[in-house]
């Protein structure tokens, strides 16, 4: 059967796949990596699939349209995020006439399901957790003259009603699933794609899914995913970068998207091991805790290893109990410390909104951020979505600001604060942001360091070219809330 996978149309460089779905200050723009990995489960399972990035092909609605009625899909399944979702829902409405069943999947329908239902009139209902098992479920129950009603994983309309089916089931053996790389390859413009951690072109692939650590605002796990760690193996993860090095010559690095690759110590050790034994040549970049060691950082430098990006996130140790972050600043020095030793670079990310923030917390954490000094840094308000702890608490103290889901982003689709605290309103924290950056970035020393590395260094020179490219009218400006 015909499936179309749609990244729908928003605004131009919505960057809907990351953490903090936005446009970015600093042309960031993610692969729809879960669309993906469920386009190549369904393309392994014999189905024919359409897989459209709107936002990376700037395609708008009409020209969506188009594409599907051409294709006559059986089934068309379309992303979504809380700032766009009702734009998503009107799109999903509208392919319900060129489709037998359509579906809505994300980390706001996973959230929210039946909400999101009655968001639209015509559409079929949403996937409530990982895609790519119930979507299996759906396409078998379509081609059989089944009902969904059958699928785990999924709340369907019925009349004005909602109906559950159950949990979905999630993918144990990781290994099953067919290379992302080669989905988007087959599929996307990989040119389009950026993130300025990591060097480009670039593709972004998982080595596990799920994160056993607490963090109160990270979305992935607490809608998606689950906090159990499920884990490629070392092999079939080299594998596929190898396939990337031989076959899309013009890739210069691998991004690892795990929440953080650095959970299991050891199997990163074992993944550098096996990196280095079979001549994996590739840059590679991923999200690390501020707890990883000399000896893993310098084996994974060894590796190929290039940047980590690190959420430090705050420079108070009561705010990081309170976010449930498990690190304290000490170990946060001691990591810098270590990666500079290594020569792996680092981005720190910085926050600030969480319960119990005051300016005083806040001077702490720009204090910190001076000291760790990263290669890059990102300063923005705590951003809070549906099936957080983060929400929860934001909207049980009478914190949180936004009366609808477009007001996540503001006229430009940069990040709107949408939280306050009992000290601080929403304008103050993006003050602060503002202010760390400029503090941050505009410091000579930084400047000359930056222009050192970029003299010696042609990746280097380009990475920051190209970030800077889209950032520095930002830099010197005043308001947005995205760092």
């Amino acid at each position: 059967m015909r499936v179309l996978m749609l990244n729908p149309p928003f605004l131009p460089g919505y960057s809907r796949g990351q953490r903090s779905p936005a446009v970015t200050r600093s042309g960031t723009l993610y692969y729809p990596i879960w669309l993906s990995y469920a386009a190549g489960a369904l393309e392994q399972a014999g189905h024919e699939v359409l897989l459209l990035d709107a936002p990376a092909a700037e395609l708008d609605r009409e020209a969506v349209m188009d594409r599907a009625r051409g294709f006559a899909p059986d089934l068309a399944v379309v992303e979504t995020s809380t700032p766009s979702i009702r734009s998503d829902a009107a799109v999903a409405d509208s392919l319900a006439a060129v489709a037998e069943e359509v579906l809505l999947v994300g980390t706001h329908p996973a959230a929210l399901p039946e909400r999101t239902v009655h968001l639209g009139e015509r559409f079929s209902g949403v996937v409530t957790g990982e895609y790519e098992m119930p979507l299996l479920g759906a396409c078998e129950a379509i081609q059989s003259g089944g009902s969904l009603r059958k699928v785990p994983g999924l709340c369907l309309r019925k009349g004005g009603e909602t109906v559950l089916t159950g949990p979905g089931e999630l993918v144990e053996d990781l290994d099953s699933l067919p290379w992302v790389s080669r989905v988007y390859a087959r599929h996307l413009p990989i040119e389009r794609y950026n993130n300025p951690n990591a060097l480009h072109p670039q593709v972004m692939i998982m080595g596990g899914r799920g994160c056993p650590f607490g963090c109160s605002f990270c979305v992935f796990p607490q809608t998606l995913t689950g906090r159990r760690l499920r884990r490629r193996s070392v092999e079939d993860i080299v594998g596929e970068m190898l396939w990337v090095q031989e076959n899309l010559p013009q890739v210069r690095a691998v991004f690892f998207e795990d929440d953080t690759i650095s959970a299991d110590r050891d199997r990163l050790r074992r993944l550098a091991a096996e990196m280095v034994r079979r001549r994996v040549a590739i840059s590679w970049t991923a999200n690390m805790r501020a707890d990883v060691d000399y000896d893993t950082l310098l084996a994974c430098r060894e590796a190929g290893l290039r940047t980590v990006c690190v959420g430090f996130e705050s420079g108070s140790p009561q705010l990081l109990r309170n976010m449930g972050k498990g690190i304290d600043p000490e170990t946060m020095r001691r990591f810098a410390r270590d990666a500079r030793r290594a020569g792996v670079l680092f981005h720190g990310c910085f926050m600030v909104g969480i319960r119990g923030e005051t300016r005083e917390t806040m001077r702490q954490t720009l204090e910190l951020a001076l000291e760790l000094d990263p290669d890059t840094a990102q300063f923005y308000p705590l951003m809070v979505y549906p099936g957080t702890r983060a929400y929860r608490e934001a909207r049980e103290d009478g914190n949180l600001l936004p009366s609808t889901w477009r007001d996540w982003l503001d006229a430009e689709g940069l990040h709107s604060c949408v939280v306050r605290t009992g000290e601080l309103s929403a304008s103050e924290l993006v003050d602060f942001c503002d202010y760390a950056r400029r503090r941050f970035y505009l410091r000579p020393r930084y400047i000359l360091r930056k222009l050192l590395a970029s003299l010696r260094d042609p990746d280097e020179r380009h990475r920051t070219l190209k970030a800077f490219g889209t950032f520095w009218r930002h830099l010197v400006r005043r308001g947005g809330a995205e760092g």
